[in-house]
């Protein structure tokens, strides 16, 4: 098996395992007989959008791994607090981009199928989806994800691994998922597209030895 094809099972298989307290019954072509063109005009409006603003494609497989790793994949990253406390306001989600385009997304499905398409499976459909659009490898998605009604700032920051995380730390993040060292290796090398901010690595670059200087 090559090495794209392992990270697009791995990358399913966590991504379908995240479900979270919020029981669904995931299956492939879920509202194949509520809204039958409703991965369609997922993958139509990604494909006419992400052309014109490829940095998305990152943007959205990152809100979708820190999506699920608070309470699954619910969705629950998308919910705005007047008390500023939602899983958006917590530190690691105050970069997350690609809010707006997922709400222009559930507009469209709601134009044809009112109340039915979940936005945490238009997360699901649309990361994969733009992942594929700029060359990367697919992934099976079954849908039928509910979105989750509960979202804490103080989850996102006790959950969502940091970029000062260290190996021990990361086997640890990954391990209250129910992910093993081999999920960690392989979800940590799908990072192949976007970008990060230079504080995010530069200790990792310039202290190794932990007396400040350059590596």
């Amino acid at each position: 098996m090559n090495c794209l094809r392992t990270i697009a099972l791995s990358l399913s298989l966590f991504l379908v395992g995240l479900v979270g307290p919020i029981q669904a019954q995931l299956q492939m072509n879920f509202y194949a007989n509520t809204c039958p063109n409703a991965e369609k005009i997922v993958q139509d409006f990604v494909s006419n959008h992400v052309s014109n603003a490829p940095s998305l494609a990152a943007a959205l497989l990152r809100m979708h791994f820190h999506d699920c790793f608070v309470r699954g994949c619910d969705g629950s990253v998308l919910i705005n607090s007047t008390s500023g406390n939602a899983e958006r306001d917590a530190t690691p989600n105050l970069t997350v981009r690609g809010f707006g385009f997922i709400e222009a997304i559930k507009t469209v499905l709601e134009a044809q199928c009112p109340g039915t398409v979940s936005c945490a499976d238009i997360i699901a459909l649309a990361s994969r989806d733009a992942v594929v659009f700029t060359g990367g490898p697919t992934w099976s998605v079954p849908t039928g994800r509910r979105d989750g009604r509960i979202s804490n700032s103080s989850e996102a920051l006790a959950n969502i691994p940091p970029p000062t995380s260290n190996f021990t730390n990361l086997q640890t993040l990954f391990a209250n998922q129910g992910l093993d060292l081999k999920d960690l290796v392989l979800l940590s090398g799908a990072h192949t597209i976007g970008v990060s901010h230079c504080s995010s690595f530069t200790n990792r670059l310039y202290n190794f030895t932990g007396r400040g200087d350059q590596d």
